[in-house]
């Protein structure tokens, strides 16, 4: 009798000690993501800021129909290899925003009206505008190997001119409301699966409405964080 209570004590001590091992583990890699993605989404938050300054100075335009682009990026458009061993194209991110799918997105799905794009003909373009590692961003090529952003612009939905490549031009007496209005979308790849993703609705504004020769200034109109 005392072997058997004595096995029977060792075998709950076992199964309690093993309980707990794996208890800690769990707690121990949740805590590890949760930490992993408040970082992706930090990294998002730095694309956007840098892609607020270039655009102070940028021609919208231009932005918007893919003749320039951003100051930061890492070579030509293509596959990146990231640090936990993933592969993304940076030539499908904006696919998958518009029309859900990596390959090329037809006329009739880019003009769909959808619940997320119910601006038919005005449905955002969006179009790469930034790209690298995180470290690269903020000056310590060493310092967040494991971190690639990316940033992407569009036309605001909200202007009436059914021309998404441009920025708000002005169709007959109605005002426009999305002239000077740009969506930002900064997107974060980490390590351990991590993904996070922040929008923004910037606006700008001449820093001397009199003078329409003085320099831009670009505001924060609204803010998601995905």
């Amino acid at each position: 009798m005392a072997l058997v209570v004595a096995v029977m004590a060792v075998t709950l001590l076992l199964a309690l000690g093993t309980a707990l091992v794996l208890t800690t583990s769990v707690e121990t890699a949740i805590a590890g993501n949760v930490q992993v993605g408040e970082q992706a989404r930090y990294a998002a938050v730095a694309i956007v800021t840098r892609t607020l300054a270039d655009l102070r100075t940028a021609d919208w335009d231009a932005v918007l129909s893919g003749a320039g682009g951003g100051t930061f990026t890492d070579g030509a458009a293509g596959n990146r290899t990231l640090a936990d061993g993933r592969v993304i194209d940076l030539r499908q991110i904006a696919n998958l925003i518009a029309c859900g799918h990596a390959g090329a997105c037809a006329d009739s799905e880019m003009n769909a009206v959808t619940a997320t794009r119910p601006w038919g003909p005005n449905n955002p373009r969006w179009r790469l505008f930034a790209h690298g590692t995180l470290g690269a961003l903020v000056g310590e090529p060493d310092g967040a190997p494991s971190f690639y952003v990316a940033a992407l612009v569009a036309d605001d939905g909200g202007e009436n001119d059914g021309d998404p490549f441009r920025d708000g031009m002005v169709i007959g007496p109605s005002p426009n409301p999305g002239r000077g209005v740009m969506l930002v979308r900064g997107e974060a790849y980490g390590p351990r699966g991590a993904h996070r993703v922040v929008e923004a609705t910037v606006a700008r504004e001449r820093t001397d409405e009199a003078d329409p020769a003085s320099p831009w200034r670009v505001h924060l109109r609204r803010w998601r964080d995905d």
